[in-house]
């Protein structure tokens, strides 16, 4: 089994979704001891922002390419390749500016790629990486999950379920730690939550992990 574990926070040792992604690790390998982890950090080895270059063909292909296009289509490929070998896919997910880190939506637009991650088809379209379990680490400095306007305001988790379904994906569970930013009080108790989902999102069976989580929201 591989394990793909991504960090995209900006704030290096003080992140929360930082500790909370090696949490989720530490305890899905602890219960799949056969678990091979690579590690992907989106602040010290992002992709450069989507561009024109970049949306050139992504299948390996050179002629008729600029220098630059030959160069984005290394990076996209290497991403995509990476992506696609793992089972298991952890993301650390904070919350800026009311979205995902743009470190992260950059490593998105590359995994967005016709024919590898999906397709289109005559009744739309098909997710090509089925199979996979997704685990993010989401963390807030505020509280949006518990109101109408703080989920409409929120274009985290809901982008991240869109894209992932739009690959194929599934079986995507949150760990969520939100109310960072409302004092030390609800710092902790934010944490202790989230190490009760941890232990949650790391079940092996994925109608009962939703059952669990759908239980505790």
């Amino acid at each position: 089994m591989k394990l793909l574990h991504i960090d995209s926070s900006i704030t290096g040792e003080n992140s929360v979704s930082r500790l909370l992604t090696r949490q989720i690790v530490d305890a899905w390998v602890a219960q799949h001891p056969d678990t091979q982890v690579e590690y992907l950090d989106l602040l010290t080895d992002a992709p450069a922002h989507f561009t024109a270059d970049a949306m050139a063909p992504r299948t390996g292909q050179t002629d008729g390419l600029t220098e630059a296009q030959v160069r984005e289509n290394a990076v996209s490929e290497r991403l995509v390749s990476q992506f696609l070998a793992s089972d298991v896919v952890v993301i650390g997910a904070p919350f800026y500016n009311f979205t995902i880190p743009t470190q992260l939506k950059a490593w998105f637009d590359r995994l967005a790629q016709p024919g590898r991650t999906f397709r289109y088809t005559a009744t739309g379209p098909e997710g090509l990486a089925k199979g996979k379990t997704v685990i993010i680490a989401s963390t807030r400095g505020g509280i949006y999950s518990t109101s109408e306007m703080g989920q409409a305001a929120e274009h985290q988790e809901s982008y991240l379920k869109v894209i992932l379904g739009f690959f194929g994906i599934t079986d995507v569970r949150f760990v969520r730690a939100e109310g960072m930013g409302l004092g030390p009080e609800a710092k902790a108790t934010a944490l202790e939550g989230a190490a009760q989902q941890v232990r949650v999102a790391v079940t092996t069976d994925k109608a009962a992990n939703q059952e669990s989580l759908a239980q505790a929201a």
